[in-house]
């Protein structure tokens, strides 16, 4: 009941918006996919996979580094 008022008052409110409003979240929606998809792919590469070949060898590197942060604090 509650997901169903929840719904129509988003529609309703999409559906009634003005042109200009429909403009502007498409222009929302685009810079959020630059931010978390491309952004995301060129400026954070995935760096386990890159400098380990395998799984067991990135969960040692991964134990490695947890011991050595507990150790510090």
């Amino acid at each position: 009941m509650i997901l169903k008022k929840i719904w129509r008052f988003y529609y309703e409110g999409f559906r009634d918006m003005t042109p200009r409003g429909k403009k502007l979240w498409l222009i929302i929606f685009i810079k959020l996919f630059v931010m978390f998809a491309v952004l995301k792919y060129f400026f954070f590469p995935d760096i386990l996979k890159t400098n380990f070949k395998n799984d067991q060898e990135r969960i040692q590197h991964i134990e490695k580094e947890l011991i050595i942060t507990n150790a510090k604090n």
